[in-house]
């Protein structure tokens, strides 16, 4: 199997993984407890793994991706719910992480953030426009992975290893348990938020994925997943062993980088910024694509990067305007990390939204024949269900009861 082949996942997981309020977030988690909360990203790596591969297997099989699903299991009303919890959500996100472009525009070049949020903007639309699918995935994927930096530094920071293995323990802090609650869920939250699957099934029908595709499927959800997961573990660790005996509370873009130039100067900085440059901007493509793939296939309209813009033109019309009303939005001076933050726990609402018609449609004969759930992904799938319901009802009480993480 070519390297390239595992691109969408690996893009599909730095988007969702490592985006501007994930960063903060991750690094906040450890700076606030150490390495406690461990354990939960990789309840959340389990999680993700196991729906997107449902996901790409039903796009695989059945041509379908996941809002054909919700339209087809929920019913119009319910569907239309969906769509717009995911719109909202979807231009949150998409807001944040243009912001987060500019802001490492800025960090590189020091150029004034109004103009950078401009130029961010007009080269995203530069890039989806003239630049294939398979390009995307591999220039924005790859260069993710400057982000490995962090994993250094996690080591050469020289972490206590025997905190680190028992912040992989699931237990409970009894200090501040509201405020560890909503770091978990948030965690839990950021790592199954919903774009992700929009972008992954949809990805699969735009690289024409057929049952023959069914290993590649798996190998982009594990690998690529796991390495997302990886690197929240590694941005954990900094966090816990940088800021946290310091009392820093890492607020800012700015203050993660932090992380990689105190054990790697000025090399492990450039990595940093050039990393969170690729991760950011995937995941504004990410956004941007899964609010257009949304609409368009609950509308069953005609959709795909894959096709030439005058090929699916109102596909190509609501990226644009999506783009522009980000654009918009983020010129009003909001705060791109906070905003981020809230949009994963206001996805968290809508979870079961989302993966409930993936569970169905997975175990649909009349939609998968002979590639329905086997018996783990089903047990898996269920577990996870319970696990959605309870993040959907307790986020918000959560961000009430610690002012948004604030204690």
């Amino acid at each position: 199997m070519k390297i390239f082949q595992i691109a969408l996942g690996i893009l599909a997981a730095i988007g969702g993984f490592v985006d501007i309020g994930d960063l903060v977030f991750n690094v906040s988690a450890g700076a606030t407890f150490g390495y406690q909360l461990l354990w939960v990203v990789v309840i959340g790596v389990i999680g993700i793994i196991t729906y997107s591969e449902m996901c790409g297997r039903v796009a695989a099989i059945s041509g379908k991706a996941v809002f054909d699903a919700v339209r087809e299991r929920l019913g119009f009303k319910t569907g239309l719910m969906a769509l717009i919890a995911a719109q909202v959500v979807n231009l949150m996100t998409l807001t944040a992480e243009i912001g987060g472009v500019a802001i490492c525009l800025q960090l590189l070049s020091g150029l004034p953030y109004r103009w950078l949020i401009l130029i961010a903007g007009a080269a995203l639309a530069v890039v989806v426009w003239v630049t294939s699918f398979d390009w995307i995935e591999r220039v924005f994927g790859y260069g993710g992975l400057c982000l490995l930096v962090f994993a250094v530094a996690a080591v050469k920071l020289h972490p206590v290893w025997g905190a680190v293995g028992h912040g992989f323990v699931p237990h409970v802090d009894t200090k501040s348990p509201l405020l560890y609650a909503y770091f978990a869920i948030g965690l839990l939250g950021a790592a199954m938020t919903p774009y992700e699957v929009y972008f992954y099934s949809s990805g699969g029908i735009e690289e024409r994925w057929g049952p023959k595709d069914l290993g590649l499927n798996k190998a982009n959800a594990m690998i690529g997943y796991g390495l997302g997961g990886f690197l929240s573990f590694a941005l954990m660790i900094v966090g816990g062993s940088l800021f946290l005996d310091k009392g820093i509370e890492p607020e800012f873009l700015g203050s993660i980088t932090i992380g990689a130039e105190v054990p790697l100067g000025q090399i492990g900085l450039l990595l940093a910024l050039v990393g969170i440059l690729f991760a950011v901007g995937g995941a504004a493509i990410d956004t941007l694509f899964s609010g257009a793939y949304a609409l368009a296939q609950f509308l069953g309209w005609e959709w795909g990067r894959y096709r030439h813009p005058r090929g699916a033109p109102r596909f190509t019309v609501t990226w644009l305007v999506l783009l522009v009303i980000a654009l918009g939005l983020v010129m009003t001076g909001v705060d791109p990390v906070q905003l981020t933050e809230y949009a994963v726990i206001f996805s968290a609402v809508a979870l079961p939204l989302t993966y409930i018609p993936i569970l169905l449609v997975a175990n649909d004969r009349s939609y998968m024949r002979e590639y329905t759930n086997g018996t783990l992904a089903n047990v898996l799938g269920l577990i996870y269900l319970v696990v959605i319901l309870v993040i959907s009802l307790t986020a918000i009480p959560l961000m009430i009861l610690t002012n948004v993480g604030q204690n």
